[in-house]
């Protein structure tokens, strides 16, 4: 039995703002401390340079569904560059009428000022890192903001116009108790965001936690918030459809749903990455730009901002499908599979029962692929049936 590539997925773009005013102890995304101004003129348009390279490959283009702009600190740029980037956005490729256009800001006085102007520029989607309401807490991981300045963003947002907003929250913080937790969410809460991201803190490698941990709380006490998180949220309209995203109906995020459907998506900016599927070529293609900003905005480098490659070879495929769509708390379904990996959905169906014999996936008895809630809890493990060798060694 053979399945091939046919009409190529949905379509999202992702736009990397690389600075911070500083790095964070515990982030490992590419992002750079930023001493003085942002050169955000010449920034934005490589950007525009770099979409108008990825528009003339060969490959299907269909409208953008969504477009998510992140770092870094997107909110450093002013909502004048935000404004060109979306009209050449706009002039280069074409926007589905119902787009889902998201910004990352951080809060603060200065970031907050600009988002009148993001919501005029055609931003219509927020996402605010808060990470804590606890003064302590946002201390411990060296943020430069205070509650207040959350409280004071959340209003400046409802004010300029935004009726779709996400804050992330982190659990798991130093020193942080379970009750800590607890008031982190109901002062969360108490903002009424259509979204939140509630995610642990963890010690990403090359990270300075990594290399000098705090004392973070044990793993059943991290275990504990997961499950309060998830309980404290559900009972105030904020379903969980994914392991650290919940929303009320109708705002579940668009453009990470293309992610974890495994989609395509462009990337452009400093470190960005996109997948594409290219049907007449029968391939999924993985790329990834020059990840140093000096190195992406040299003008030696105009005409080579691609710094690699990859197709995708069948277990590649099988992995990165499973890392993406085990992550939904829908999961996937046998059609879905086959059509974003053109692989017959007989390819993972012995790893599928070994997974269900493990209690990590339901036992239904047909093509839905779903985690238990002991699969989303140890989700790694889950997706270690789908590594390469996992068949092989049972």
């Amino acid at each position: 039995m053979s399945t091939r590539l046919g009409s190529p997925p949905p379509l999202s773009l992702y736009v990397h703002i690389p600075w911070c005013r500083s790095k964070c102890p515990y982030c490992d995304f590419n992002s750079h401390p930023l001493y003085g101004d942002i050169p955000e003129t010449a920034y934005v348009e490589r950007l525009l340079w770099d979409l108008e390279q990825e528009t003339t490959d060969r490959f299907p283009l269909r409208p953008l569904a969504s477009v998510f702009i992140g770092g870094g600190t997107p909110s450093l740029l002013s909502g004048a560059a935000i404004a060109r980037l979306l009209g050449g956005v706009r002039n280069l490729i074409e926007l589905s009428a119902d787009a889902e256009i998201t910004l990352e800001a951080n809060p603060g006085t200065a970031a907050a000022g600009r988002f009148a102007a993001y919501r005029q520029a055609g931003v219509n989607r927020l996402s605010i890192g808060a990470q804590s309401l606890s003064a302590r807490h946002l201390e411990r991981i060296a943020r430069r903001h205070g509650p207040a300045d959350v409280r004071s963003a959340v209003e400046q947002a409802r004010r300029a116009g935004f009726e779709n907003l996400n804050l992330d929250l982190m659990y798991g913080l130093p020193e942080q108790s379970l009750a800590q937790a607890y008031r982190d969410l109901e002062e969360t809460l108490a903002l009424e965001p259509e979204h939140i991201s509630y995610y642990q803190l963890s010690l990403e490698p090359n990270t300075a936690f990594h290399h000098a941990p705090p004392p973070l709380p044990d793993e059943d006490l991290i275990a504990d918030m997961q499950l309060q998180g998830t309980e404290v949220l559900a009972a105030q309209g904020l379903e969980p459809y994914e392991v650290s995203a919940y929303a009320s109906a109708g705002h579940r995020c668009r453009h990470n749903l293309n992610y974890w459907r495994f989609g395509d998506y462009l990337g452009i900016g400093a470190g960005a990455h996109g997948k594409l599927t290219f049907p007449a070529r029968q391939r999924i293609e993985r790329r990834w730009k020059l990840r140093d900003p000096s190195a992406y905005l040299d003008p030696a480098n105009r005409d080579h901002l691609i710094g690699g490659k990859q197709i995708l070879s069948e277990t590649d495929l099988i992995l990165e499908f499973a890392l993406n769509a085990l992550r939904l708390s829908e999961g996937f379904d046998a059609p879905l599979f086959e059509r974003r990996t053109g692989l017959p959905f007989a390819r993972i169906a012995a790893r599928i029962d070994q997974a269900r014999s493990a209690g990590l996936l339901v036992p239904e008895q047909n093509c839905r692929v779903r985690p238990t809630e002991l699969g989303h809890r140890f989700l790694n493990d889950l997706l270690q049936y789908f590594t390469p060798d996992q068949v092989l060694r049972a």
